[in-house]
């Protein structure tokens, strides 16, 4: 099982169905299942989606990866392509052996000397690249943190300042539109770097819509952002003072058609596979089940309330994937699926469950996420602990640690952004 501490949650048959849920959609993203289900090398071609490469016409084969699915993604590639590959970098937020592949383990959710000194080595790498060459790239969430090379500042500079526009609230695809104008290496640039080579970039989505010019900051992708939109961003987050004190300059990414011309970037996996997953797993457990987005964003307090506070059938299920964001005021320890479930307790009504969790495992803490329901409500109620209090500390961690309700995964080697739903018994109310 996925899910570790499933017998300890599953205190009610709702609960229970709730996390066989979860734990569907936490299998259908595994990674490695997920690669060699969808690429395979037949009669000397890797084949994916419908396209089809001849590895002959190749001297050397190089895999990159990068991000939280790094490792589990190499391992898949190795598999499949064995001695075919000449070398290559695996950056992640942990490490493995592989055959031909150095792999490296760098830092997450904020940059390091080390995401900089591996980043550097594999610009080396690629600036050895030829026409005569295939680049293999793994693009996955974590990408924009770990695969890092700040523009005209240093990382430390770089970490204060992407840290404070977190903290204001701005989304995933505000942070990564700075974090492409203020680097050497996202937005287009990987792909620059890479050129003449044949670069193809298989890229999992942790990002709400999938947009693959947001992923991990678009490395090999083509920008559509400028330093204007960027500077926008800053203007609205008030963050100009920052940009002064911490020497942040912006760049402009690659727009020349040519650095792209030798590049394939195929979506392979998203937040899409696992809610479906839930989908069909709670219509087979009996509930009416709805796909309700696949790119949940806003404010994870509101957003909790609006959604917990719908009125819904009896027996159903509704399911959200995305990536909400918290405005952080206290100093307490939790991440956004914690807060959700906590900022709903209020609002849940008997016979309903509310679960959040994070794909990759890790909810900015060493739990998924949680699961709520009226019992737990009331076990906190009657230890005069006051969910309110709670929120306005950012302490989610500490009030699910006191009362039960962490979902435990461990990482999971996947990353598609996070899961949020509610599930509804018999006579919910």
């Amino acid at each position: 099982m996925i899910i570790k501490n499933i017998d300890e949650l599953g205190t009610s048959k709702l609960k229970r169905d709730a996390l066989e849920i979860l734990e569907t959609g936490y299998e259908a993203i595994m990674v490695e299942r997920l690669f060699k289900s969808k690429i395979e090398v037949r009669d000397g071609h890797i084949c994916f989606a419908d396209q089809k490469i001849c590895l002959n016409d190749y001297e050397r084969i190089f895999v990159i990866a990068i991000g939280k699915c790094a490792v589990s993604s190499a391992k898949a590639l190795e598999d499949i392509l064995g001695d075919k590959i000449t070398s290559g970098i695996v950056l992640d937020v942990k490490k493995d052996e592989f055959k031909n592949l150095l792999s490296e383990e760098g830092t997450h959710p904020f940059p390091s000397a080390k995401n900089v000194f591996v980043t550097e080595q594999i610009i080396e790498m690629l600036k050895q690249a030829t026409k005569k060459d295939l680049v293999l790239t793994v693009i996955s969430g974590g990408g924009s943190a770990l695969l890092c090379l700040p523009y005209k500042t240093d990382f430390q500079n770089q970490k204060e300042f992407i840290e404070e526009l977190m903290k204001k609230g701005a989304n995933i695809t505000e942070i990564n539109t700075v974090r492409k104008h203020t680097s050497s290496i996202k937005g287009g640039q990987f792909a620059e770097f890479a050129y003449p080579a044949k670069l193809v970039s298989f890229i999992l989505s942790d990002v709400p819509g999938d947009d693959l010019s947001v992923i991990a900051s678009g490395p090999t992708v083509m920008d559509k952002t400028t330093i204007k939109d960027a500077e926008d961003v800053l203007k609205k987050y008030d963050m100009q003072n920052s940009m002064r004190h911490l020497n942040i300059s912006l760049t402009e990414t690659p727009k020349k058609e040519k650095f792209f011309e030798n590049v394939t970037n195929i979506l392979l996996g998203s937040n899409m596979v696992g809610l479906e997953a839930m989908k069909r797993k709670a219509e087979d457990l009996g509930y009416d089940a709805y796909i309700e987005d696949n790119k949940l964003e806003g404010e994870v307090v509101s957003v909790s309330e609006k959604i917990v506070t719908k009125n819904y059938l009896p027996k159903s299920c509704h399911i959200w994937g995305g990536e909400t964001t918290v405005k952080v005021k206290g100093n307490g320890i939790g991440g956004r699926n914690q807060e959700f479930v906590l900022a709903s307790l209020p609002y849940i009504v008997p016979n309903m469950v509310v679960v959040a969790s994070a794909s990759d495992g890790w909810d900015n803490s060493d739990t998924a996420g949680a699961i709520g329901d009226k019992d737990l409500f009331k076990r906190a109620s009657d230890e005069g602990l006051e969910t309110e209090d709670f929120l306005k500390e950012n302490n989610s961690y500490e009030f699910f640690k006191k009362v039960g309700g962490h979902i435990n995964t461990g990482r999971t080697g996947a990353n598609v952004a996070d899961w949020y739903f509610v599930l509804t018994g018999e006579d919910s109310e």
